[in-house]
């Protein structure tokens, strides 16, 4: 079975025992504090280590977590160390959020530009994609500064990217000038 189906089911699995247990929100935190553990290049060497003993994995997970998370995390935690899953944790924990975003309807939008951008213009353009249809009811805006773009801006909604950079504008204007049968090479 493939990475992804795993994880997707062991995240889906995760989210309606949450529902179930009214606990969306507390255990969505808890995932969020796993994946920013997750930063760390010794823990997912730790979790991908077939030489470490599941029993161990369980105290360290337990030295780690316990108290820092709540007991449906950690519940969730022991079972996928004790099937042997526990490579696959950083995925799982993706997709919970990615799940979790989808039932919430949460859109998450990057937008990248030349310089910062203003409260204002974020407002503007957020106000823009929410009264389209590309989005859903809510968004998660991430910002980013990228000088090479030059001017414009570019907007990734989930899979669909509009590049409206000056730096993509002059790209084209080269292809079309260089695809120009009507002028004289020399």
């Amino acid at each position: 079975m493939s990475i992804s189906r795993i994880s997707a089911r062991y995240a889906k699995s995760l989210l309606d025992l949450a529902s179930d247990r009214n606990e969306i929100e507390s255990v969505k935190k808890d995932v969020d504090y796993f994946l920013a553990a997750l930063k760390s290049r010794d823990l997912i060497l730790f979790l991908k280590s077939p030489i470490i003993h599941s029993s161990k994995k369980i105290s360290v997970f337990k030295a780690l977590f316990e108290g820092k998370v709540g007991t449906t995390t950690m519940a969730f935690f022991d079972i996928i160390i004790k099937k042997g899953r526990e490579m696959y944790l950083p995925e799982i924990a993706s997709d919970f959020i990615k799940q979790y975003k989808y039932l919430n309807k949460i859109s998450t939008i990057t937008i990248t530009t030349a310089s910062q951008l203003s409260d204002a213009a974020k407002n503007e353009i957020a106000a823009k994609l929410l009264s389209s249809n590309i989005t859903m009811d809510k968004l998660d805006i991430h910002t980013k500064v990228n000088s090479d773009i030059i001017g414009g801006f570019i907007i990734e909604v989930e899979d669909r990217l509009y590049d409206a950079s000056v730096a993509h504008k002059l790209e084209q204007l080269k292809k079309e000038f260089s695809s120009n049968q009507f002028v004289k090479s020399f």
